[in-house]
């Protein structure tokens, strides 16, 4: 494939919330904090219950979906979507996050050094665009900590373990826009997409190709969320506003599909922008309308 370049975006600043886990010294203190890995999507293990609760949700959107209440929402993307609201999709969902917790598990045991003494394998952080998101999570990249001298580049020590999630399949690509990595860094994580998709590996291999992505699931939630037991119930257009935040982009030709057009690319080729940055985004990536 053509390489793809968007450029590295700067880092913003934003107060957010930390507990306090002790002060070291009078300039120096250490934090709880947690670490959205970006540029990645794993499945949900735990997110709208157990499996038949969020199947009864699922089934839900299913019913929106096909009666008509979502025709707002573009006709291919209710079929992509209805294809994969199966009877057991809440179960293969859930099931894939947790194997996908599993791995990644797995991973940490096999690259980090643990100390003895404390039983705690240090691990290098690296920050990039937004820093922090609205739930108040470090967005960043995760490695094994590495002493120098440093291996070469390309060694697969030094490769994140975002990037290795993505290779092994149990996580989707799942850039957005502006924590994006670098030119290099992007290229080498969508041919590691490319191929963990063409090869049906991780997820795909175990739970198959039309086991919903953690967007969608997450989506589909919110679709099929029941009615408040006392005020009113969301309109269909509000449940929808609230499930489709994101533009999707073609990563290869900087293409525009829309809050509905993802399902038209395979999944390791979507980019993804908040409706806010859309309009900064089209200057900055120079993108094009469909």
């Amino acid at each position: 494939m053509t390489d793809i370049a968007l450029g590295f975006r700067p880092n913003t600043r934003r107060v957010y919330d930390a507990p306090l886990l002790r002060g070291v010294d009078g300039d120096t203190v250490n934090i709880d904090q947690a670490v959205r890995m970006v540029s990645i999507d794993t499945p949900e293990s735990h997110l709208g219950g157990a499996a038949p609760t969020a199947q009864a949700t699922l089934d839900r959107c299913r019913q929106r979906l096909e009666n008509g209440d979502y025709d707002a929402i573009d006709t291919a993307l209710r079929e992509h979507l209805v294809e994969r609201l199966t009877p057991d999709a809440a179960a293969k969902h859930l099931g894939a996050g947790a194997r996908a917790g599993q791995e990644f598990a797995r991973m940490r045991a096999e690259r980090l050094v643990i100390d003895p003494g404390t039983g705690v394998g240090k691990v290098g952080i690296i920050v990039t665009g937004e820093v922090i998101e609205e739930n108040g999570r470090l967005l960043a990249y995760v490695t094994p900590w590495l002493k120098a001298p440093l291996p070469p580049p390309d060694d697969p020590r030094r490769r994140t373990f975002n990037l290795q999630l993505i290779e092994t399949g149990w996580a989707a690509f799942f850039p957005i826009y502006p924590s994006l990595p670098r030119d290099a860094d992007l290229n080498r994580a969508v041919r590691a997409a490319e191929d963990a998709w063409g090869r049906k590996l991780g997820v795909w291999d175990e739970f198959g190709e039309h086991v919903l992505l953690g967007y969608e699931y997450r989506a589909c939630l919110k679709l099929g969320a029941a009615d408040p037991p006392n005020g009113p119930a969301p309109t269909p257009a509000e449940r929808i506003t609230q499930a489709f935040r994101r533009v999707c982009i073609d990563v290869r030709d900087r293409t525009i599909l829309g809050l509905y057009g993802y399902h038209q690319i395979a999944p390791p080729h979507r980019l993804w922008i908040w409706q806010d940055d859309l309009d900064k985004a089209r200057a900055v990536l120079d993108l094009r309308d469909a």
